[in-house]
């Protein structure tokens, strides 16, 4: 178990950039020989094809989930807004985006918040593949840093573009698109650097000293982003519904899902795409992504089963709806613990998500009385919660879990290993890590939505008039229609 991140994190160390220069140099005047780099054309592919299949998450998957969700007259706004906020994340993530989440600060003090500007418009990221390489979590294997370039490219389009559910049906286009631009800026980059950002396994283990992400150095697990994807939306979609205020007539007219058949195939799309998301984000093609795999099978199968289940009982009746939100907060639940959790403990942590999912879309919804149109915190915030603090427990070896690794302990007679060994396991110090993290992750995130959002508001940018609201966005925001009678 010896290649699989443990208290470290996620490899995202630029070979060419002065800080490997400056590890290397410092490794090589304590007398240890840091491995040569690796690259293996099979991880490669892996990547590639991990990458391509997240972005189909997001476009159709998300776009078709959400516009299913809602009502007729707004089916078409929700494909708009979605497809917007990718292409502008796209664009940003590779002008300053990838610089400020996954280089070295400004300063050892920054640089446990936020990136540098070695990397502003990609500079030099894919002009030389042979120097230009990122860690895995093995050490001595690399990927060429353009392939880890456009893979965390689409968790930054999905996470801004999940937000929206908690808009849905009443929100500026203008909006929309002022969101995508000041949002990650000021929330998603920082989270992805505070939980990702670290030295990588050959650095960690030749003792170089180097300073990783906030969250990072509370030693934290999240292999694929429960806190940065998933607690960060579900929070920021809360908040935003809150400052947005209410759709008119909520509680008072029935918002049935227009397309519960759009819903389905969005599901689909969703869950063939979190194998990348999940899968992919072992950076390699070993074990350990199968485990990812196996997990992203199971957790979301015995949510989805929960769900209905809990519905049945206490409703009367099963739903497909239900369904397909068990599904995906059961794919929630499983992300921060994909590579960490053995399967029997995934499936545990599938049947715990589900039902406390549907208590947080229906119960506690309605006693706080706030209108997340689409259930973006009952799911995502709330499932990821769960998941999040859940790793901290299912790592267990004991447990069936894949086990903390030691990358500090990873040398011997002046040499880094190949295969590094499994630290002791200590359940109050991973769990605790783990509820540092989620807290730090809902402050950063509601502290800046709460300024994003209350900003647009105050300047008129975030809300469309009632008229507008009243015949729909899909007419009067785009001039065009979904269906047509």
């Amino acid at each position: 178990m010896g290649q699989l991140t443990g208290r470290w994190i996620r490899g995202a160390l630029l070979a060419p950039l002065p800080m490997l220069a400056a590890g290397a140099a410092w490794a090589q005047e304590a007398g240890i020989t840091l491995p040569e780099p690796t690259v293996d054309k099979g991880d490669v592919t892996w990547m590639m094809v991990s990458t391509m299949v997240v972005f189909l998450m997001i476009i159709p998957g998300l776009a078709l989930f959400y516009s299913g969700l809602v009502r007729t007259k707004n089916a078409l706004s929700v494909l708009m807004q979605v497809g917007t906020v990718t292409v502008i994340g796209m664009i940003l993530w590779a002008l300053v985006g990838y610089s400020l989440a996954f280089t070295t600060g400004p300063s050892a003090t920054l640089d446990q918040f936020i990136g540098g500007t070695a990397r502003l418009f990609l500079n030099d990221a894919g002009t030389d593949l042979s120097d230009n390489l990122v860690a895995t979590f093995s050490t001595g294997i690399y990927l060429p840093e353009l392939v880890f370039v456009v893979f965390q490219m689409t968790f930054a389009c999905i996470t801004a573009s999940l937000v929206l559910g908690g808009l849905a049906e009443r929100v500026k286009f203008t909006g929309v698109v002022l969101f995508a631009i000041i949002w990650p800026l000021l929330v998603y980059y920082p989270m992805a650097h505070m939980v990702w950002w670290w030295p990588g396994p050959d650095l960690v283990a030749s003792g170089t000293p180097a300073v990783g992400g906030f969250i990072w150095n509370f030693g934290a697990l999240d292999f694929a982003g429960g806190t940065v994807v998933h607690i960060n939306s579900g929070i920021a979609a809360l908040i935003g519904a809150i400052v947005l205020g209410k759709r008119m007539g909520y509680k008072k007219e029935p918002m049935p899902p227009h397309s519960l058949m759009m819903v389905l195939i969005g599901t689909g799309l969703l869950w063939f795409g979190w194998f990348g998301f999940n899968a992919g984000s072992n950076l390699e093609s070993n074990y350990y992504s199968v485990l990812a795999m196996a997990n992203t099978f199971l957790a979301p199968a015995a949510a989805g089963f929960a769900w209905v289940m809990t519905e049945w009982l206490t409703r009367g009746k099963a739903s497909l709806l239900g369904l397909c939100s068990g599904i995906v907060a059961g794919l929630v639940a499983v992300t921060p613990a994909a590579g960490f959790a053995g399967p029997v403990g995934a499936i545990i942590l599938g049947l715990i998500a589900g039902p406390v999912c549907l208590f947080a879309c229906s119960a506690l919804k309605s006693a706080l009385g706030y209108d997340d149109a689409l259930d973006v915190f009952g799911i995502h915030g709330i499932g990821g919660i769960i998941g999040a603090i859940a790793t901290g427990f299912l790592v267990n070896p004991a447990w069936g879990g894949a086990g903390v690794v030691d990358y500090v302990s990873c040398n011997e007679a002046g040499a880094v290993l190949s295969v590094c060994p499994v630290a002791t396991y200590n359940l109050a110090t991973q769990v605790t890590a783990q509820i540092k993290g989620v807290l730090v992750t809902l402050v950063w995130s509601g502290v800046g939505s709460l300024i994003v959002f209350g900003a647009l508001k105050v300047l008129g940018l975030l809300r469309v008039k009632e008229e507008e609201e009243q015949e729909g966005l899909d007419i009067t925001s785009h001039g065009e229609a979904a269906y047509h009678s």
